[in-house]
């Protein structure tokens, strides 16, 4: 009985369980995030994920901004009613800036006799890093959940200080100035252009021509980043089609992330909450689940991906040839396929059989199985399925 390979690893940040199933492999996964974004590659890998990375996006601190350092000070001087963190690395950052500036000690005093309202978990977590504590947290992660919530309860006379993610424009400042609070601004990095932006043309080009199976995601500015150079290149709809086809599928890592994909047409799949390890595990349990769909051969559950094809838990080490001919035989799912259609799929103009014959030995090698691929005197060749024998 062939076994199913396992790797054991060590438990952290909630990215890696043990012992983890090959559910991935064969997959080609494309990152875009560059936060953190080794972290989840690593994790992808350890499912048998072979990673692409081209970020659509860089993230640009601003930590010596004469502005933040400003308004900090404003707000050392005249402490804020209420303290609106968006996120757990801009509140971190803010921080960092503060103490580069020696004002940290006063900064964290002020916000301690603030109440403090955390956009979800990250962001609470970085205040507890800091020592403080969060008043109160908005379970859907979103800004809107935030403005419902204090405007609700009325924030006309307060000041109001609101710590910013990287594109700035969650519309809570305007929101609470129209409610007649007063606001301090602050925003401790920018999203810039993407470090690579050949690496990002380069992928779109990938995903729309079927060669990426998953396209991870992980803010909604890089989401939206990555659809723009695809609209630039004049790939959008191929893109788009490649989704909707089922080519290639899209992983968010939460609603908001999920937005930008859904406004061009393509629908993610998105975790229950809003964590890498839940995008992980979302991912691999999607290509779990179709595992049912595996041709059952002679040699093994075979699984075709977009560029490979798995059999027993292993990737086949083939050609394009080669797994040109394998997809043409699975498709017919255990039905003769003839020479000459083999032929049509081999590239190049060649109408010699003798080809089909050497990628069908060679394909036989690859699967350590010569059963796999049986061949039909006078008619051609066909997968050897379990309940054909």
């Amino acid at each position: 009985m062939t076994r199913r390979p396992t790797v054991r690893s060590v438990h952290q940040n909630g990215l890696m369980n043990e012992p983890q199933e090959q559910h991935l492999a064969g997959c080609v996964v494309l990152v875009t995030a560059d936060r953190r974004s080794t972290e989840l590659a690593a994790a992808l890998t350890r499912h048998g994920a072979e990673i692409r990375h081209a970020p659509a996006i860089s993230m640009v601190p601003i930590l010596n901004d004469d502005e933040l350092i400003a308004t900090t000070r404003g707000v050392i001087a005249q402490q804020p009613d209420v303290v609106v963190v968006t996120t757990g690395i801009g509140f971190r950052g803010w921080i960092e800036a503060a103490d580069a500036h020696g004002i940290a000690d006063e900064l964290v005093d002020a916000l301690r006799r603030s109440r403090l309202v955390a956009r979800g978990p990250k962001a609470r977590g970085a205040i507890q890093a800091a020592g403080l504590v969060a008043d109160w947290v908005a379970e859907s992660e979103t800004a809107a959940e935030i403005a419902e919530y204090l405007l609700e309860e009325g924030v006309a006379g307060l000041r109001i200080a609101v710590q910013h993610h990287g594109s700035g424009a969650d519309g809570l400042d305007e929101a609470f100035l129209a409610a007649g609070a007063a606001v301090d601004s602050l925003v401790v990095y920018r999203w810039g252009p993407p470090r690579d932006p050949e690496a990002v043309r380069a992928s779109v080009r990938d995903c729309a021509s079927g060669v990426i199976d998953a396209v991870v995601f992980t803010s909604a500015p890089g989401a939206a980043a990555w659809l723009e150079a695809a609209e630039r290149d004049d790939r959008l709809d191929a893109l788009v089609a490649s989704f909707r086809e089922g080519f290639a599928i899209a992983v968010a890592v939460g609603p908001i992330t999920a937005g930008p994909l859904r406004a061009a047409g393509v629908e993610p799949i998105v975790p229950e909450r809003g964590r890498l390890g839940a995008l992980i595990r979302i991912l691999v349990a999607h290509y779990a689940s179709r595992r049912g769909a595996a041709l059952l051969t002679v040699a093994g559950p075979l699984l075709l991906r977009n560029t490979s094809a798995v059999l027993a838990g292993r990737v086949l080490d083939l050609t394009p040839t080669g797994f040109a001919v394998l997809r043409a035989l699975a498709r017919a799912e255990g039905g003769v396929v003839c020479r000459d259609d083999l032929l049509d799929e081999l590239p190049g103009a060649s109408r010699d059989t003798h080809a089909v014959e050497v990628a069908i030995a060679r394909l036989r090698q690859a699967a350590g199985e010569p059963r796999l691929v049986r061949t039909v005197i006078k008619r051609g060749y066909r997968l050897e399925l379990v309940s054909d024998v």
